[in-house]
């Protein structure tokens, strides 16, 4: 019962004692600093580190640095932080700019500056075979499921657009209903992408899309020593090697479990690539510009791997497995039967 002569309630004094140790001290951060943030809170809104986040600003500076501090222009840091949580969230521009207290036709031509500077590091960090020498790719490969001579898995992902206007707009309708671009990407070992094609609408089978581009060409020449490899809704080739579509019991069933636990890496890479950059999941832009930025999600993707950024919780993409619509080369079978013979036959 309170003292009526007493204006305040008696507390006693341990009780005073401990409010004031556990006392939290009250931080005023600078709300137009994106970086005045803790690094878990970094990274919930925009998928790097603070050091990740420097680094990609220093990088772009030149890129995207506004040439005037007129009406209060945007930094580099704000505008890469405005790129960065719309493609860590894909939601709509409004919501960014609500978020980061700038108007709609701000974050957009922010999010446009960022991924065209990205765009110009596409050879930079996506390099095929790898970083890392041939050599070291191969014994990756050959760590998850003793597949010898492996220098990439590759595979196609479809990235969901809205349905663009024009006589095209059923190129871009895949056989699932969608409107899509169907983006080709190869992988090393550790999740790197080390090429990426995103060009061709939904409707293009994948074996079209990796005959088409500059990797089969160079793999044609004898450009590199290794293998890739695919799913059946490839040909299998003397360098691009597929699972038996009826395998034996034995060396063929020991050879296909072998392909599929190393072709996973893309699979993980595609789910890490979209758990990290949620705006693939879903783009409301005209084609061309989907393209531009996922290309520049690679970018950042690469970047972020090598950096060893946080990785996000992979939920395993769905098999997607197409039915071929080539036969398998001669000088492809002779390859898969020989590495069956050679390394499953026991």
């Amino acid at each position: 019962m309170s003292c009526p002569f007493i204006r305040e309630q008696p507390i006693a004094e341990g009780a005073r004692l401990i409010r004031r140790v556990f006392r939290i001290q009250r931080i005023l951060r600078d709300r137009q600093d994106p970086l005045a943030q803790r690094d878990s809170v970094l990274i919930e809104r925009y998928r790097f580190s603070r050091e990740g986040i420097i680094y990609i600003t220093t990088l772009l500076d030149p890129y995207v640095k506004s040439s005037t501090r007129r009406s209060r222009a945007l930094t580099t840091a704000q505008t890469v932080c405005v790129a960065l949580r719309f493609f860590a969230s894909g939601t709509f521009l409004y919501a960014v700019g609500d978020a980061e207290n700038i108007g709609k036709s701000a974050v957009c031509r922010a999010i446009r500056k960022v991924y065209l500077a990205l765009k110009q590091f596409l050879g930079v960090f996506v390099v095929f075979p790898s970083h890392v020498r041939p050599q070291v790719v191969k014994q990756g490969f050959f760590a998850i499921a003793g597949f010898p001579n492996v220098i990439g898995a590759i595979d196609c992902t479809h990235i969901a657009i809205k349905a663009p206007p024009g006589p095209n707009e059923g190129d871009f309708v895949n056989r699932k209903g969608v409107h899509s671009i169907n983006v080709q990407m190869v992988c090393d070992s550790m999740c790197h992408i080390t090429n990426v094609e995103a060009k061709w609408p939904g409707s293009v089978h994948d074996s079209r899309i990796f005959r088409e581009s500059g990797l089969c060409t160079l793999f044609e020449r004898g450009a590199y020593d290794g293998i890739l490899l695919g799913d059946r809704g490839y040909a299998c080739r003397r360098y691009f090697l597929t699972p038996f579509p009826d395998p034996n019991p034995g060396p063929q069933t020991r050879y296909n479990a072998a392909l599929a636990r190393t072709r996973a890496r893309i699979e993980m890479t595609f789910g890490q690539l979209k758990e990290r950059f949620q705006c693939l999941k879903g783009l409301r832009v005209a084609p061309d510009r989907a393209c531009d930025i996922i290309v520049a999600c690679a970018v950042l993707h690469n970047i972020a791997t090598i950096r060893k950024e946080r990785a996000p919780v992979v939920e395993m993409q769905p098999v997607d497995d197409l039915q071929p619509v080539h036969l398998d080369q001669p000088s492809g079978r002779a390859a898969r039967d020989r590495i069956v013979q050679n390394n499953f036959a026991y």
